[in-house]
């Protein structure tokens, strides 16, 4: 094999491939089907301050080269995941990363000042797609100032790497970039999904409770993969792209935009083993090109 491993600031990855946030629970699921220690990382499921029973039914909806979903963060809170959860999963040899969420930037120093105090939890993802209640429900990662407070924060409380999970729907997504690394950010992550919606014609209603979702799957890949090229160009800390990868080209593209690393999510619905068979392709792109280590494949877009 090729060197596969990458680094994104303190982490060093055996290879680029890792799940992302809310497609394969807390790691036990997908562990199930094959040792998730042959990943470079895993992303689990998002963590708020207390218990969310999430959005109401139906809250997943199949579109074309894609899907919908409204889930609304439900999980059992930070403290439920240390007692009942971290004590099953920690010794995983492969990065845990934890997927924070808030509604107030004292919410996300809540989950993260515990999250600090958990050794084998290396790394956290920031996601600043949640609505900042005290400003009328508006994304704090929609505008540069509310994601420079929450990044600002957050870094304050947390000493290990810091990942910040961009949101695309922005106008200029390498603002927002730019806003968090000048914080303290140590990488970023994109894109989270796109805002869409579906509708029965036959009944007239929409297929989501929540009348729109996120979209996320093949669908949204040629938006995501600009994005995280955008990104990679305006930044100096590492990237890692998602958005519709469902193949060892895909993700390939993803690294030749510029991203040190890549989440593999919706595809774990169809086929869980995806993720394994990518580092396979990989490393057999590698291979193919006479290229010894996949470091020589990051940004390395021929213009």
């Amino acid at each position: 094999m090729a060197d596969l491993s990458v680094k994104i600031h303190d982490l060093l990855l055996k290879n680029p491939v890792m799940l992302a946030s809310g497609t394969c629970g807390y790691a036990e699921e997908i562990n199930e089907f094959y040792d998730v220690s042959q990943l470079g990382g895993i992303f689990l499921k998002g963590i708020t301050p207390r218990n969310r029973d999430g959005n109401l039914y139906p809250r997943m909806a199949e579109t074309p080269s894609g899907m919908l979903n409204a889930v609304g963060l439900q999980n059992k809170g930070i403290d439920y995941f240390i007692q009942n959860i971290y004590p099953r999963i920690k010794n995983y040899e492969t990065p845990l990363i934890i997927n924070v969420n808030g509604s107030t930037v004292e919410e996300y120093i809540e989950v993260t000042e515990k999250v600090n105090e958990l050794d084998n939890i290396p790394a956290i993802e920031l996601n600043i797609s949640c609505p900042n209640v005290k400003e009328g429900g508006m994304a704090f990662g929609v505008s540069c100032p509310g994601a420079e407070a929450v990044t600002r924060a957050v870094r304050s409380a947390y000493n290990k790497t810091l990942i910040v999970k961009l949101s695309p729907n922005v106008t200029d997504v390498s603002e927002i970039a730019k806003a968090v690394e000048g914080q303290g950010a140590d990488g970023v992550s994109l894109v989270n999904t796109f805002v869409g919606m579906a509708i029965d014609a036959e009944t007239r209603k929409p297929l989501l409770s929540t009348v729109t979702g996120g979209l996320s799957g093949p669908a949204i890949k040629p938006i995501a993969l600009r994005m995280v090229w955008q990104v990679a160009q305006a930044v100096k800390i590492p990237v890692i792209g998602m958005g519709g990868i469902m193949n060892a080209a895909d993700a390939i593209e993803f690294l030749l935009a510029g991203a040190s690393a890549v989440q593999v999510g919706t595809a774990l619905f169809k086929d869980p083993f995806i993720p394994l068979n990518i580092v396979e392709g990989i490393d057999n792109y590698l291979l193919r090109h006479q290229m010894s280590s996949v470091s020589e494949l990051i940004g390395g877009l021929q213009l």
